[in-house]
């Protein structure tokens, strides 16, 4: 069963301990429907699927994607 939607991979990296990544769903209802919690220099590869419409990250974080770098505070 294939969830792809075709888009490119989203890179995380923590910058301090519990950054809190959010994958929120797709459909009528927006709703969190999986939570990931990552410490300093850990490294979480994401992706927007059939189910993920979006992705909250909370805390210090280097995002990486094809478009560029961005750092959240």
């Amino acid at each position: 069963m294939d969830h792809s939607t075709g888009n490119d991979f989203i890179v995380i990296k923590a910058e301090e301990n519990g950054v809190q990544v959010i994958g929120l769903t797709r459909g009528q209802d927006t709703r969190f429907h999986h939570t990931e919690k990552l410490d300093k220099g850990e490294v979480m590869i994401a992706q927007f699927t059939t189910h993920t419409s979006a992705i909250k990250i909370r805390g210090k974080a280097t995002l990486i994607t094809k478009h560029g770098e961005i750092e959240s505070e």
